[in-house]
């Protein structure tokens, strides 16, 4: 493909996206294909000849569109938001172009120090402890998602609790690590992929709001001990997957300094919500953390993915994670003076995704941002108070930042009725949890498109299926 070529497939590709969006709300939100619709439309075989970029963008119609569920459509309200925003498309773009390859910092200085300097400006951005800035014994770095953060940091906290002998012959010892029922399934994951073994984490009891419960943490606590095992990680969780509960981290974070736990603080969704400083009390308790990470691909109009996790030792997290074979050597690295972010999570190739990030707050600014949020905040209590004022539905729990847990009082069977019903007629998407044993409907409002006039027609909806 020539250079000139290239432009014009690119403004050709450019002006697919934009049509796209402009045109989002046309789509049923949820894809109406059956497993195997896509292939199934496919060539057996790939080209062997290359085809026109006219082909490919016709096919992009003609065969994956029907088969996409629209996550930036204005009336996606499941699971979590999952942001994008032209500016945050046009850094990956140049990314992309750019193609760099940021393992170490000589194979691409701006590629680390752009890293850097964006992380720092995020903890000014949401209030966050200074002593996860770079400047001190902390930093942060980009992962792909809060899943691989808390895997890094549950590995971290493992090598500190054997000083750093966990792979040595002779150490053998039961590592027993603690979130909340409510936490998200990740900690489990992480713990079967780090040898701790998933039946040595401890689902801590939650109150009546959801939140983990500080008593029943130490009690599991000193059975654990009694037991002869070792206890070394906590997971609090800033807004859980279900109903956005915020557990009480001082408290926590006082039981892990007590019994000399890792203290790692998962906000992967709700984090965001600190760019309003009215929203920063989710953040109480932070400054204790040795680990902390959010996702600005959720709801910081940063596409997917895109993790920012923090440490207040990066020394820790290191010496976890490094392994410098030859070919690696260099003098920049070798000076201790830079740091090579590969040292810092599990693969060692990494993309330049700070570009995006540094694209989306210069583009919108610190007060644009807030706005996003605000926004967002503002029609889900709007939201909550509709669910209130009509006696078919109640709330499941309450709605601090940007979601909303309902259901019908006529109970499970009509609750599910209810969201079946709404999410085949494609003109919304809904998805559920279970609460105190219930069925409950989530309505996420956090999409980048998302205005007053969507939420009103799937409460108007919601009504009229109910």
């Amino acid at each position: 493909m020539t250079p000139e070529r290239f432009r014009e497939a690119g403004r050709q590709t450019i002006d697919w996206i934009a049509r796209y969006l402009e045109q989002i709300e046309r789509y049923p939100v949820l894809a109406r294909v059956a497993p195997g619709d896509i292939r199934r439309r496919l060539p057996a075989h790939p080209p062997e000849q290359g085809e026109s970029f006219d082909a490919i963008l016709r096919d992009l119609d003609d065969v994956i569109l029907p088969g996409v569920t629209h996550w930036q459509s204005p009336n996606f309200f499941a699971y979590f938001p999952g942001n994008a925003s032209p500016p945050a498309m046009l850094g990956d773009l140049v990314s992309s172009g750019l193609g760099v390859q940021g393992m170490l910092w000589a194979t691409s200085p701006a590629c680390t120090e752009l890293e850097t300097h964006v992380l720092d400006w995020l903890v000014d951005m949401l209030a966050l402890p200074d002593r996860f800035k770079s400047s001190g014994q902390g930093g942060g770095v980009i992962q792909d998602t809060a899943s691989s953060a808390s895997l890094c940091a549950l590995l971290a906290a493992r090598e500190r609790a054997t000083a750093f002998r966990t792979n040595d012959t002779g150490v053998d010892r039961v590592l027993t690590a603690y979130t909340s029922t409510q936490a998200h399934s990740s900690l489990e994951k992480a713990a079967g992929i780090a040898g701790i073994g998933r039946r040595h984490v401890r689902a801590i009891e939650v109150d009546a709001g959801y939140a983990m419960r500080p008593d029943a943490l130490e009690r599991a606590l000193e059975e654990d001990r009694r037991a002869g095992h070792t206890p070394f990680f906590v997971c609090a969780t800033v807004g859980t997957t279900s109903s956005t509960a915020i557990d009480p981290v001082p408290a926590v974070a006082e039981l892990c300094r007590r019994y000399g736990l890792w203290l790692h603080v998962d906000a992967a969704h709700a984090g965001s919500a600190a760019l309003c400083p009215e929203l920063r009390w989710i953040h109480a308790g932070v400054e204790h953390a040795d680990s902390y990470c959010f996702n600005p691909h959720k709801w910081m109009l940063t596409n997917f993915d895109c993790d920012c996790f923090y440490v207040a030792d990066r020394a820790a997290l290191i010496s976890t994670l490094s392994v410098t074979p030859e070919y690696l050597r260099n003098p920049a690295t070798e000076s201790g003076a830079v740091f090579d972010y590969r040292d810092w999570h599990i693969p060692l190739g990494r993309r330049f995704r700070a570009l995006k990030l540094w694209f989306v707050i210069r583009h919108y600014g610190v007060e644009g941002l807030r706005a996003h949020i605000r926004r967002h905040v503002a029609l889900a209590q709007e939201f909550a108070s509709w669910v209130q004022g009509d006696d078919r539905f109640e709330l499941a729990a309450s709605a601090p930042l940007n979601l909303v847990c309902f259901r019908l009082v006529a109970g499970d069977a009509a609750t599910q009725r209810l969201m079946d019903d709404l999410n085949a007629s494609g003109r919304l998407y809904l998805t559920h949890t279970r609460l105190a044993g219930r069925l409950v409907l989530r309505l996420a409002i956090g999409g980048t498109y998302t205005e007053r006039r969507h939420v009103q027609a799937a409460w108007q909806l919601i009504r009229t299926r109910a």
